[in-house]
């Protein structure tokens, strides 16, 4: 085999079928697997869990904050908060066009900041929910999705009912950033306005609060298991479940991806292309026609509003000429009142917000799981480079080691910030107070179209991807933990991945510690 024309025969060939006149039995014993007992077989990852904690403070303090400065702001101004005045306008329909570009980076940043927390405090519920599905046997895949895979029982921190408490809290979160901030306009003289941002207190301590109950909720998930590992490396975590017996690899499928757990367990012939993770992962799919039922509602809103813009001879139609990014005097917007006094307009705009913004929130989220697997398997197939696969990961530097994983921690506070730029809330002011009697939501078309071309460019980037088909010999697993079981038979903290010269009667494709001959 040393010839690289007889190694290829022979690869080709001795794959695909049984040496004559033998059975499973008498090969299992021939077959390579080592199960290292030592306490280091696997990375616990305590550098991961440390990130994790600090994540968790980080996020505890915020939401407190949050709490505080809601609290101050309700007791010293009630539900109207604090204004500010920063311009003077002379037309009303100009001055609900014009959206003060303070407001619209200071959500910006509160988005970036709700991202962060919620983020961490996913990992910490993200670790703990791997590690409850795995002491059920019911742990399939190293990325799940979070909120929408539970563990049994309704009063597990991990289970159907806190979860789903969990998504409601998520699209709560994100809502009160669109409603932190708002305009409000005071008539000075007829025909003359003063306009300000004013910072509302009831929305700023309902997301304290509900950051609060999510950090409550992570640190009960994480009390009510016994994490395996905080490594969010399918590597850490198949050695770690293999080291606990509750993996086992299965022989003689050496050769067999994802996609092949149900097919004959027998020695298999290489495959030049490896198949999508649409196709492996079932739940891959609902993730990627869900995304795209939000571009279709998107594009639903954008041309009802469009529609109503142009029947209504109040309105500004929309035309190439008052497309813009950012609201301004010319763009073009539909505008309804919310009827109700303080407490009572607060839970109508909190409805509005959350029932048009929530699938947005819900669809991103799912996003994370087509991320992960892909990152998963690109870590993977570095097995077979030079370098070698690195088992242990860093959860901070994945973030913007692997494209796809920063392109979705982007998307997620700039899609939720270009949703704040489609609705605006506004109000009236006398003596510089806000009126809550007098809310009025304000939908700008352009905007709204923009968002609906960005969610699209969004799908189409993760269709691409879920579609895409990896090439090599080397079988696709996408962090499937029983096909990396079958795959690995050799653990160390640097791995290669290629064909073995084992001293059985077939060709063995298996890891090592060191660079291995890599099958053609």
């Amino acid at each position: 085999m040393a010839a690289s024309s007889k190694l290829t025969d022979e690869i080709s060939h001795s794959y695909d079928a049984l040496p004559n006149g033998q059975d499973f039995d008498s090969m299992i014993s021939d077959t390579k697997f080592t199960a290292d007992t030592r306490t280091d077989f696997y990375d616990r990852s305590l550098t991961s869990r440390r990130y994790a904690f600090v994540g968790v403070a980080c996020s505890s303090i915020f939401s407190c904050s949050c709490i505080v400065a809601g609290v101050i702001i309700l007791a010293n101004r009630g539900v109207s908060g604090e204004t500010n005045v920063v311009m003077t306008n002379t037309n009303m329909d100009a001055l609900l066009g014009q959206v003060p570009l303070q407001e619209k980076l200071l959500i910006l940043t509160l988005n970036l900041i709700i991202t962060f927390c919620t983020e961490s405090l996913g990992f910490v519920h993200g670790i703990s929910l791997r590690s409850a599905l795995a002491s059920e046997s019911r742990l399939y895949f190293n990325t799940n999705l979070r909120l929408l895979t539970a563990a049994c029982g309704w009063y597990n921190p991990n289970g159907t009912l806190l979860n789903g408490i969990s998504a409601v809290l998520l699209i709560i979160s994100y809502s009160s950033s669109s409603l932190f901030t708002g305009t409000y306009y005071e008539m000075i003289t007829p025909g003359k306005f003063n306009e300000g941002i004013f910072f509302t207190g009831l929305p700023l301590l309902i997301l304290g609060i509900a950051l609060l109950l999510q950090v409550i909720i992570a640190l009960s998930a994480m009390h009510a298991v016994k994490i395996l590992t905080w490594s969010s490396s399918p590597f850490d975590l198949t050695a770690a479940l293999v080291h606990n017996t509750q993996l086992t690899p299965a022989t003689l499928r050496c050769m067999h991806c994802v996609s092949d757990l149900d097919t004959y367990g027998g020695p298999a012939k290489p495959s030049e292309i490896q198949p999508s993770v649409w196709h492996a992962h079932p739940s891959i799919r609902k993730v990627v026609i869900f995304l795209w039922v939000i571009v279709a509602a998107c594009t639903g809103w954008a041309a009802l509003v469009t529609y109503i813009s142009h029947k209504n001879p109040s309105a500004i139609p929309m035309t190439i000429e008052t497309w813009s990014f950012l609201p301004n005097e010319s763009s073009s917007f539909i505008r309804y009142a919310i009827p109700g006094a303080n407490l009572e307009v607060w839970i109508l705009l909190f409805v509005n917000i959350a029932v048009i913004q929530g699938p947005l929130t819900l669809g991103l989220h799912c996003s994370e799981l087509i991320a992960n697997v892909i990152r998963d398997e690109r870590q993977w197939r570095c097995a077979t480079g030079r370098k070698g696969l690195q088992v242990a990961t860093n959860p901070v530097t994945t973030i913007f080691t692997y494209p796809i994983c920063l392109a979705l921690f982007v998307a997620k506070p700039f899609l939720h910030w270009m949703f704040g730029l489609s609705l605006q809330i506004y109000n009236d002011a006398v003596d510089g107070k806000i009126d809550m009697d007098t809310s009025v939501v304000a939908m700008f078309t352009p905007q709204i179209w923009n968002l609906c071309i960005a969610l699209c460019i969004f799908a189409c980037f993760f269709t691409f991807v879920a579609l895409r088909r990896p090439h090599g010999l080397q079988p696709a697993a996408y962090g499937h933990l029983q096909t990396l079981a079958n795959l690995v038979d050799e653990w160390s903290p640097v791995m290669w991945w290629g064909h073995k010269e084992d001293r059985i009667p077939y060709c063995h494709a298996g890891s090592g510690a060191g660079s291995l001959v890599p099958l053609s």
